[in-house]
């Protein structure tokens, strides 16, 4: 038969276990907290998950054969909070509306990112991070964290579709990414 020639094949489980938790390990990375000044609290790495999955989406929603895929790992992000939620001691009646936090949170955040990219302003791009990362304050990691989101971008456009469905991600290295220099007047 030729039908199941045409028939979509779902993501692997397994691929989207390993690319999430690829992201999650990415977003603990002692640099992150150490050399960009990210708070090394819950909120601070709840941020970097939530930086790194909205750049992967953002990759995934260009071509229609990793929607799915994105799906998958948006749902196990989903499952991931629900459970850190529980294992925190949230209580069963609080979580829906912890889980509704997050993800606006999370949409909120994709949105400004996408924005700040899309204008291609470095300083509007640090104003997104300052204001969702480091709780409105200035701080020199903003612009830094900003070089490493276009690092990210550039990285992720230039690796082939087909290696992610497979679990292959490659990150940029947090500590190969330096602060950009401000001109001089």
């Amino acid at each position: 038969m030729i039908f199941p020639l045409f028939r979509r094949t779902p993501p692997r489980p397994d691929s989207i276990s390993v690319l999430y938790g690829m992201i999650v390990a990415q977003a603990r990375l002692p640099a992150f907290y150490r050399d960009y000044a990210v708070p090394d609290t819950v909120k601070g790495r709840f941020e970097l998950i939530v930086l790194h999955l909205a750049l992967l989406l953002d990759r995934f929603s260009e071509e229609e054969a990793l929607r799915p895929l994105g799906q998958g790992i948006f749902d196990r992000f989903c499952r991931d909070m629900d459970h850190n939620l529980r294992e925190m001691g949230v209580g069963d009646l609080a979580v829906p509306k912890q889980m509704r936090r997050m993800g606006e949170a999370f949409y909120g955040r994709a949105q400004a990112y996408r924005a700040a990219l899309a204008a291609g302003s470095d300083e509007a791009l640090a104003a997104a991070l300052a204001r969702n990362i480091y709780d409105g304050k200035a701080s020199p990691g903003a612009a830094r964290l900003a070089a490493y989101m276009r690092e990210t971008v550039g990285a992720l456009s230039r690796q082939e579709s087909a290696r992610f469905a497979h679990g292959d991600l490659r990150l940029p290295e947090p500590t190969a990414v330096v602060e950009p220099v401000a001109p001089r007047d």
